[in-house]
C-alpha cells in the first residue's frame, strides 16, 4: 500500500504544472467534479487504460468540452491512480 501512495503522490506532483503554458509534447486535461487541470505527456494517449478514459469522455461530452480543453469524466483519485500506473 505504501508503494501505491508514493506512486500517486509522485504522479500528482508530475501532473500539476502551474501556469497557462503547456510544454511541447504535453497536453492539458481537466479531471473530476472540480475540473482540476493536469498536464500529461502526449504519449499517454496511446495507452489502453488512458484510451478507456478518452472513450468515456467522448460518450459524455462528444467533441464539445466545457472547459475548452479535454475533460476526463472520472474522479481525480482514479485518474491519478491510472497515471501512476503509466509512469
Amino acid at each position: 500500500m505504501g508503494f501505491r501512495l508514493l506512486g500517486v503522490r509522485r504522479a500528482r506532483q508530475a501532473l500539476s504544472i502551474k501556469g497557462a503554458e503547456v510544454p511541447k509534447g504535453y497536453l492539458a486535461v481537466y479531471v473530476g467534479e472540480e475540473k482540476k487541470r493536469f498536464v500529461i505527456q502526449i504519449e499517454c494517449l496511446n495507452q489502453p487504460s488512458f484510451q478507456d478514459l478518452l472513450s468515456k469522455a467522448e460518450e459524455e461530452y462528444g467533441y464539445h468540452h466545457p472547459m475548452g480543453g479535454l475533460t476526463i469524466p472520472c474522479r481525480e483519485d482514479v485518474f491519478l491512480h491510472i497515471m501512476s500506473l503509466l509512469a
